[in-house]
């Protein structure tokens, strides 16, 4: 049975600033746009210690955004040296109802969260180094472990898809999903198929993978392109790989660098049959034009 968010829109706009919470969970989430978030520090919550995700957009083709993951003891402090020292287009923040978040458990978030973050390859991690994790009970480890799982609900809901893995696990696509616009990879030696549903960027069982790779390429791809193979998902095949079914991948650029091989700025390099990038498509849809 799924799990109920509960949003609240604290200015009663769908962009603006929002609380997210979990029935029978004692975190909370606020999420704020940066224009926002010097007004809504004067919130109480913001006196307490927590973890946070500071989104910007990617300076790379490769990840639609960049994400800095990081803990405070209070979360007020250290946001406002963030408006004063860093760029970033929104954060949202996690901390407990109940005040039962210690120092020890917020870094053990933060490191945990890291992890997941680089593992998952969805968004480009601006941080250095992944902290060590803290020493706490097995008590409090099953505690913060549910915490992750909450907050890996959450992010999503605001638009944040950073520890959404790359690759998501292998069922069977909607009937829906196979009749909605197909686009191909550009590529004079590779065909690959697409279409995009609710699960993410589908690619279709029989599509081709380049066996070949770039030196260039980034090492989170290459480890994509290992678990597709581990999985059985991609299979040698007539000097190329072939998909041996319906792979859904986080986004367009995910399965367009998994498949050429290469880094491949997604949103331009998959075309429908009309020739149209997938970036054009969405800009005509954004615009109301017929594609």
């Amino acid at each position: 049975m799924g799990k109920k968010l509960t949003i609240f829109m604290l200015d009663g706009t769908a962009i603006g600033p929002k609380t997210v919470e979990i029935g029978n969970w004692s975190g909370k989430a606020i999420y704020a746009p940066r224009g926002s978030l010097r007004k809504l520090l004067e919130r109480e919550e913001y006196a307490n210690p927590g973890v946070y995700f500071l989104k910007s957009e990617s300076e790379t083709s490769e990840f639609s955004d960049s994400v800095y993951i990081g803990e405070a003891e209070e979360l007020r402090a250290r946001l406002k040296q963030h408006i004063a020292n860093r760029d970033f287009e929104s954060v949202i923040c996690f901390l407990s109802k109940d005040e039962m978040l210690t120092k020890a458990h917020i870094k053990y978030l933060e490191s945990r969260l890291i992890s997941i973050a680089r593992e998952a390859n969805s968004s480009s991690v601006e941080n250095a180094n992944t902290p060590k994790l803290s020493r706490i009970s097995e008590a409090d480890v099953s505690d913060m472990e549910y915490y992750i799982e909450q907050i890996q609900l959450v992010l999503p809901a605001v638009g944040l898809l950073t520890l959404v893995p790359a690759i998501q696990p292998t069922h069977a696509v909607a009937p829906a999903a196979k009749r909605a616009r197909v686009f191909s990879v550009k590529s004079q030696t590779i065909n690959a198929r697409m279409v995009e549903s609710d699960d993410g960027f589908v690619v279709l069982k029989d599509s081709e993978a380049s066996a070949n790779v770039s030196k260039s390429i980034a090492a989170g791809w290459l480890k994509l392109r290992a678990k597709l193979v581990k999985a059985g998902s991609l299979v040698e095949k007539n000097g190329n790989l072939v998909f041996t079914q319906d792979t859904v991948f986080s986004s367009p650029s995910a399965a367009a660098s998994a498949i050429l091989g290469r880094q491949a700025p997604g949103p331009v390099s998959w075309i429908d049959e009309n020739g149209k990038t997938y970036k054009e498509t969405q800009e005509m849809i954004e615009s109301g034009s017929s594609a």
